[in-house]
């Protein structure tokens, strides 16, 4: 994918951010979250949810749904699509107590190459019946 001017976002540049989510995940603590999101970031968990909209509520999320700096997971990703200032990933965590999730994330990066809105779209074995 070309390199778009405007934001500075290109494939390298979305991998390097994920990388760092995954290290922040596994970090205890939240004070380094402006690292990845603007001010003003929405993070919508999954397509169902309201987008929790500022960075202290960003913080107050993460805190709530992790499990703590001895969280054990595995992480892949792999980057679909850069367009201009938004990029689609698809994400698999596979956690050591047995959950695992698939997700697409939808980014959307600011000029400063942090996110100013993430969309995720959550999927989890027994959320699908198979049909």
């Amino acid at each position: 994918m070309a390199r778009s001017e405007a934001t500075g976002t290109d494939r390298d540049a979305v991998e390097r951010w994920i990388a760092a989510y995954e290290t922040l995940w596994r970090t205890a603590g939240t004070d380094r979250l402006p690292e990845l999101f603007t001010p003003d970031a929405a993070y919508v968990p999954s397509p169902w949810h309201e987008p929790i909209a500022d960075a202290d509520a960003i913080a107050r999320f993460w805190d709530e749904e992790r499990d703590g700096p001895n969280e054990v997971f595995t992480m892949a990703s792999d980057v679909i699509a850069v367009d201009g200032d938004v990029a689609v990933v698809r994400v698999a965590v596979d956690y050591a107590h047995g959950r695992s999730w698939r997700d697409l994330w939808v980014l959307r990066f600011a000029g400063d190459g942090r996110v100013s809105r993430f969309e995720e779209w959550p999927f989890a074995p027994d959320t699908f019946d198979g049909h």
